[in-house]
């Protein structure tokens, strides 16, 4: 069958296939209008269709950057970044929305990622500033909640009197603060006994979320510092043109146009180098501004990476100075 579409009432209809190309009478009005054939006339539909869609798509980007531009803004200095909840708004995240739809790229943000008003942020910064010291409870959690054993053991009495009251201390916090179920010290044999937390927000923040949250507070620290004017957001799922799904770990856009984007792996990462690659190139993104944050590398070893492949590779201890060589 063949279709009509009367141009004065819009009425459709269907109508025979020797009436292709031809002129009928409109059953509903009389007025004559044309005969198509079913598939060329869904198909300019669908050209139409899909116009008025990418049209749709730049007005609302424009639309997003004219209130950005517009809107008043919460100066950068005044914002205790270790205990907020401006980094979760809609506005905050709308510069890195219009961003990546101007490259014809969706995304949805996750604005729990970014709440700082919990404690995931300064634990993050403690265990990574202080890595050498806590690696080891880190570990140990880490393995106890792969193997579903829920306790462990530290031998404090095994380390200098200085270090084994540093990690009592830690411990005692990780408890006070539910990141630990139980914790106590057994002061004659020196040992720190403690019961895992199941809870999953837990279990991810010991599994590497931990990274995450330490790069998202380094950069935050470090622009704020400098007075740029910025946004930032965690977790951000990036979806393709061809429906290709990625998720960024941290991602900031700095004054507007200078994109950053953080990586971070407490696991083995060389099998996903090529991923990388072909993400920063899709992505557009310069490779100094494409940083991977790789737990366990030496600065010898980060430079090494970062000269045999088109990606700039950091310890987490590393990542404030390629701050600021890009800034």
């Amino acid at each position: 069958m063949a279709l009509l579409r009367c141009n004065k009432c819009g009425h459709v209809a269907e109508a025979h296939a020797t009436q292709i190309g031809t002129n009928v009478p409109c059953p509903a009005c009389g007025n004559h209008v044309p005969v198509y054939d079913t598939v060329l006339f869904v198909r300019k539909v669908l050209q139409q269709y899909f116009a008025l869609q990418d049209e749709v798509k730049q007005l609302r980007a424009g639309s997003a950057v004219t209130e950005i531009a517009t809107a008043p803004k919460t100066a950068v200095s005044d914002i205790d970044f270790h205990n907020t909840e401006h980094l979760t708004s809609e506005a905050w995240h709308a510069e890195i929305v219009a961003w990546f739809q101007r490259r014809q790229i969706q995304v949805r943000t996750s604005p729990d990622a970014v709440n700082t008003t919990g404690f995931f942020d300064e634990f993050a910064v403690e265990i990574g500033d202080n890595y050498p010291l806590l690696g080891d409870v880190v570990g140990k959690i880490r393995w106890a909640q792969q193997k579903d054993v829920p306790h462990f053991s530290l031998k404090l009495g095994e380390l200098s009197q200085k270090d084994g009251q540093a990690i009592n201390a830690f411990c005692k916090r990780l408890h006070e603060h539910t990141f630990l179920s139980k914790y106590f010290y057994q002061k004659q044999d020196k040992l720190g006994r403690a019961t895992i937390q199941s809870a999953p927000a837990i279990r991810n923040f010991f599994a590497g979320d931990w990274l995450e949250w330490y790069a998202l507070m380094k950069l935050l620290t470090f622009l704020q510092a400098r007075q740029k004017a910025f946004s930032c957001t965690r977790n951000l799922s990036v979806i393709f043109p061809n429906e290709d799904l990625h998720e960024l770990d941290v991602f900031f856009l700095v004054e507007s146009n200078t994109p950053v984007c953080v990586e971070c792996k407490t696991g083995e990462f060389r099998q996903d180098i090529d991923k990388y690659l072909r993400l920063r190139k899709r992505l557009g993104i310069d490779r100094s501004q494409f940083i991977l944050c790789c737990l366990g590398l030496s600065d010898e070893q980060a430079a090494g990476l970062s000269s045999m492949y088109e990606l700039s590779f950091v310890s987490p201890t590393g990542l404030q100075g390629h701050l600021a060589k890009l800034f």
